[in-house]
């Protein structure tokens, strides 16, 4: 890994790395604050960024520092897709390609070898994290995202329930099967077999029996833009009530789908 720049931050510091990742088969980069504390971080939140960002906006925008080094909380913000590379159609549009990797493992043949997001955060950047900043065994990692990231975090969670301790997300497109974002990009991704689209969709995967012992939070503004035809709330609050998945969705009147509706409520989610 190289360091690209670092700041002091609430008597941490806040980094920006760059690493080839085997995974995407391309270089990868991703932030991290670490509290200053006389031991290694206690936890580790891992944040999920939503389409057009990198590993820049959340670290940058979301206000997270002084929560986290309250409680001497290691945060870890990756980049939302590979960079570096000319893909068909890759640069073309904001909700597809660059910058809009969606958290799955491609299967077309125009991306299956470098669009891997899945694997690259459930496994490689998960083993960086115990590796070169935890250092420990049992590690107490969380995750959470925005938009397309609280998609991720929320099938990254729920197919992995024993790696992550908490779920939770902010404004997530939470039955991307079923809007045009999500079907845009896993048609891209993915091909044309639903039944292959269901394995990366929050509400189709509690459907089928994933489940997280932990109560899932979700927050939604209900002034968010997106909130009717692309984020789909009320299937995934539905599914957990069927399914028996213990889920708490916080409506918040008047909030956008901004990183000032963030910013207002990050705190609840540093556990």
């Amino acid at each position: 890994m190289q360091i690209l720049k670092s700041s002091k931050c609430f008597d941490g510091e806040v980094r920006f790395y760059e690493h080839d990742s085997l995974t995407t088969k391309a270089k990868m980069r991703f932030s991290v604050f670490l509290p200053l504390q006389a031991t290694p971080p206690a936890s580790c939140m891992i944040w999920l960024s939503g389409l057009t960002c990198t590993e820049e906006n959340f670290m940058l925008k979301a206000g997270a520092q002084k929560y986290l080094a309250d409680k001497n909380i290691m945060l870890i913000c990756p980049d939302t897709s590979p960079r570096g590379l000319n893909l068909p159609h890759e640069h073309e549009e904001d909700d597809f390609g660059s910058g809009a990797g969606f958290y799955l493992s491609a299967t077309t043949p125009a991306y299956r070898d470098h669009y891997d997001m899945y694997n690259y955060i459930n496994h490689e950047l998960y083993d960086l994290i115990i590796d070169k900043f935890m250092r420990s065994t049992a590690p107490k990692i969380s995750i959470c995202g925005h938009s397309m990231g609280g998609h991720g975090a929320l099938v990254i969670g729920l197919k992995n329930p024993d790696k992550y301790y908490k779920i939770s997300a902010f404004s997530p497109i939470v039955n991307p099967s079923q809007c045009p974002w999500g079907q845009k990009a896993f048609t891209g991704y993915l091909g044309n077999d639903i039944e292959e689209w269901k394995k990366w969709d929050a509400t189709e995967l509690i459907k089928s029996g994933c489940q997280h012992p932990r109560q899932i939070v979700i927050e939604q503004g209900t002034a968010d833009p997106f909130f009717e035809k692309q984020l789909l709330t009320a299937n995934f609050a539905e599914a957990c009530k069927d399914y028996e998945q213990n889920l708490q969705v916080n409506y918040h009147a008047g909030y956008d789908h901004s990183y000032w509706f963030i910013a207002s409520f990050i705190g609840q989610h540093i556990w």
